[in-house]
């Protein structure tokens, strides 16, 4: 179970830390990121294991990287462009 978390929250980390470089605009601060897709790994990886038990070593990191990805996307804010509107309507 250790492998298992310490392995989620790399990933999760990896995860985070190629959002912060690839959507830099769009996220909070860096700090935040990091510790929500690490933090999420792990939870992820804890609600996994919890579902199927032990043994499931790969669907296990499947599910965190999930997890991690589901709550990164939460963080993310609308693009900066601003709407245009017809002077017609």
């Amino acid at each position: 179970m250790f492998l298992e978390a310490l392995g989620a929250a790399l990933l999760g980390f990896a995860l985070a830390w190629a959002a912060v470089h690839r959507l830099p605009d769009r996220l909070p601060a860096r700090v935040v990121v990091l510790t929500t897709g690490a933090l999420g790994g792990v939870f992820g990886a804890l609600v996994t294991h919890g579902a199927l038990g032990p043994g499931h070593f790969l669907a296990t990191l499947i599910g965190a990287v999930a997890v991690a990805a589901v709550l990164l996307s939460l963080l993310l804010r609308p693009a900066s462009r601003r709407l245009r509107r017809s002077a017609a309507v």
